[in-house]
């Protein structure tokens, strides 16, 4: 019986944890710039980076950008990643990949007032043998 080739020559270099763990890790790592904040910046960074040998990120580019520190804070967040890289048959060797880092406001929690209101109903007491005594109904109102 054969042995079986391998179906690519080079393994690529993988975040422990899949995309969704990645994700998570820049979400939880990414610090809006105040300058962006400010100027009310959203958008996507769009960062190429090299992956060595060892699974570090090592060098980093930004191709598409929208300034207000936004490209810097992308391209800091992303040198902060680390891969596993499976032996590539003794060979030293560079990966470049492209992430797409998105910018979005956060969500402003509204400072208005909040008010419930509750209205209860009773039924005529020839009916209450058949039905529970009383229906309430309760609203929250955010102003």
């Amino acid at each position: 019986m054969r042995e079986r080739k391998e179906k690519h020559f080079l393994k690529k270099p993988i975040y422990e944890g899949g995309k969704s763990a990645m994700q998570k890790f820049i979400k939880k790592n990414l610090k809006y710039p105040k300058e962006a904040l400010e100027n009310k910046i959203e958008g996507v960074v769009i960062v190429r980076y090299t992956i060595d040998k060892s699974g570090k990120v090592v060098k980093t580019k930004v191709k598409t950008g929208l300034g207000y520190g936004c490209d810097e804070e992308a391209e800091r967040v992303v040198r902060l990643l680390k891969f596993v890289v499976p032996k590539n048959r003794k060979l030293k060797v560079l990966f470049h990949k492209t992430i797409h880092i998105k910018f979005s406001l956060p969500k402003k929690k509204s400072k208005g007032m909040s008010m419930q209101v509750s209205y209860s109903k009773k039924d005529d007491q020839k009916k209450e043998a058949e039905k529970p005594a009383n229906t309430s109904y309760t609203y929250t109102v955010d102003l």
